[in-house]
């Protein structure tokens, strides 16, 4: 298992047209407006990465059945989808220009994933959060592709496999949910669950390994997995950027660490060594 540093990362990182794969476990809204170790780390990330041409996002948020969405918007909406939190975060806004020409092409890529194009979603939290500190400056295009929650969790796999020929075009695939999460099971300022540190720990080392097919079998996983997600929109994304790695891959893991006692804020990324 790599562990490297994102200093490391960064020293790592050679000038090349294919681009890592990053997966970002969110979290809290609330770490928009706050200063901590979760967003200082996206920042540094952001000044590691190569520069991309384009951002594809695969967040957490935004769930379809039956098919998967991808936005070709030319300026997508910024979403504010929660609520009950602070004003300053509904004030919050990511002007990136959309990537259209390209987005289509990706529904070409996923037609038979039952892809569709669609010009009303936009970048939900899940994707402006993150954005917000990997580039402040929102001065590379993005767009966002739909989870498909009508399939099993080896579709999000297959979705990443197909992707991952994107990144020798310059596209960052940007994978953002979280390892765990279970809202219910919240402890604010609290210990870990046993179950959150079993499965992060689980996740962890079944990705180091790559074995993929162990992480998609939901019968398998059995009620750890129920426990870590009783609804598994959030783990999805992490399954589409494992399946956008491939052999030539090495892994580096950050912001590994259990928050609310119930939400895995493990981040990874496989890049070209």
């Amino acid at each position: 298992m790599q562990t490297h540093s994102l200093q490391d990362l960064h020293d790592r990182f050679a000038p090349s047209d294919r681009l890592p794969v990053v997966f970002l476990g969110h979290g809290s809204p609330m770490n928009v407006i706050e200063d901590n170790d979760y967003n200082r780390a996206w920042s540094e990330l952001g000044r590691s990465l190569p520069r991309p041409k384009a951002i594809l996002v695969v967040s957490a948020h935004w769930m379809t059945r039956g098919t998967t969405l991808i936005d070709v918007s030319a300026m997508p909406r910024t979403i504010h989808d929660f609520h009950g939190f602070p004003e300053a975060l509904y004030a919050q806004e990511y002007p990136a220009s959309g990537q259209p020409e390209l987005a289509r092409e990706v529904v070409t890529l996923l037609k038979s994933h039952r892809a569709q194009e669609d010009e009303s979603w936009g970048l939900d939290h899940g994707a402006w959060a993150v954005l917000k500190f990997l580039y402040p400056e929102a001065d590379v295009p993005v767009f966002q592709v739909s989870i498909d929650l009508g399939r099993g969790l080896d579709h999000q796999i297959a979705i990443g496999r197909t992707l991952s020929e994107l990144r020798n075009r310059g596209v960052l695939i940007l994978g953002s949910g979280n390892v765990v999460h279970n809202l219910r099971a919240m402890r604010p300022g609290g210990k870990p669950h046993d179950f959150a540190l079993e499965f992060d720990a689980l996740f962890a080392d079944r990705l180091a390994d790559r074995d993929f097919a162990a992480l998609a079998d939901s019968q398998g996983l059995g009620p750890l997995l129920s426990a870590a997600h009783p609804t598994v929109d959030h783990y999805l994304p992490a399954l589409t950027i494992a399946g956008a790695s491939d052999a030539r891959d090495d892994l580096t893991f950050m912001t590994d660490s259990i928050d609310l006692g119930s939400v895995s804020m493990r981040s990874f990324i496989f890049h070209t060594n």
